[in-house]
Formats: structure tokens, C-alpha cells, sequence
């Protein structure tokens, strides 16, 4: 039996109808067509299904659609304003981190997260942040070193973390680090 959910996309309202057994990524990929969440292990191991739930990271290939009722969901797809690149984004372009980019977006995601609670991250923390994330390609020195150049440029004018805290959605220019996912 269906059961209608409610949830915003990417600052956009949806209204589905969802089996109890669809999961999140599906319901992205398929009927919504957000396409930067990929299906990789199917057990929340790769972090290729990373979105951000309320501004959390989390695996849409663990959650169902009917737990993410009523949540607001970003993906890579919500992050830029105009069409553009958040500074992050920009950073992995402009250093060439990853060679695929299968994991491109979980590791975004995930570095937006970090930097919506940590403005200046150290290396560790950066490490830490992306851990769930699987590259099989560029061995992981790439993509922190562009985070670390991007969180250094933004010391001139916090631009990284203003735009992560605008992709999020951010009130009062804070992200509420210690919140826990309620899906």
C-alpha cells in the first residue's frame, strides 16, 4: 500500500506516492530525477548516496522514502546559487581532485557539512569529515588538499563557509551542528 510523502527537494516541494519499501536514493534517481546521488554498495558503506537531510549527511540508500517525510533534502544539485559553483565545488574544479567523480558528490556533501559547523577545519577534521566516502581513484591527498586551499581562501572573506551555510539553508548564519537526523 502507497503512503504519500511530502519532502523538499533542493528548495523544491514534492508530493509522492511511495511504497513502504522505496528507498530515498531511488525515489531521487527515478522520480524526482535528481541524478548526483549514484547507487553504489546498497549498504551505506561508499557514500556515493550521500544527501543532506535537514542539513545532516546521511546514506539515502539506508533511509526509506516514507522516513524523509516532511525533511528538506540537498543535493549536489541544490548547492549553487544561479546555475554556479559553491566555492567548495569551485576548489575541486580548479585543483582537478578527483579523476571519475563517482564520489564527487557525497564528498561535497560532506565537506559542506563540515564547513556549516567548522569554518577552519584542520587536515584531521577533513579527513575525518569524508571518511564514509569511497574514492577508488585519487588515493584521497587531491580532495583534501582542495578543501584545505578552498577552506585557506576563504580566510580572506569566509566565502566557503557562507556558501555552504546558504546552500544549507542556514539560519542566522549557523548551521545546527549538534542536531541529530530525525528520519
Amino acid at each position: 500500500m502507497k503512503k504519500t510523502v511530502h519532502l523538499v527537494v533542493n528548495g523544491e516541494p514534492w508530493e509522492l506516492d511511495v511504497a513502504p519499501n522505496d528507498v530515498l536514493v531511488e525515489v531521487l534517481r527515478d522520480r524526482i530525477g535528481v541524478k548526483s546521488p549514484k547507487i553504489g554498495c546498497e549498504r551505506g558503506d561508499c557514500g556515493s548516496c550521500t544527501v543532506l537531510l535537514d542539513g545532516r549527511s546521511v546514506r539515502s540508500c539506508l533511509i526509506l522514502a516514507i522516513e524523509a517525510d516532511g525533511h528538506s533534502i540537498t543535493t549536489v544539485e541544490g548547492l549553487g546559487s544561479n546555475g554556479g559553483l559553491t566555492p567548495v565545488q569551485q576548489a575541486f574544479v580548479d585543483s582537478s581532485a578527483f579523476q571519475c567523480g563517482f564520489c564527487a558528490p557525497g564528498m561535497v556533501l560532506s565537506v559542506h557539512e563540515l564547513l556549516s559547523c567548522e569554518p577552519n577545519p584542520t587536515r584531521a577534521e577533513v579527513e575525518h569529515a569524508i571518511a564514509g566516502n569511497l574514492c577508488r581513484c585519487t588515493g584521497y591527498h587531491p580532495i583534501i588538499d582542495a578543501v584545505m586551499e578552498a577552506v585557506a581562501a576563504a580566510a580572506a572573506g569566509r566565502a566557503v563557509v557562507e556558501g555552504a551555510l546558504a546552500a544549507l539553508g542556514a539560519k542566522d548564519g549557523h548551521a545546527d551542528c549538534d542536531a541529530e537526523v530525525q528520519a
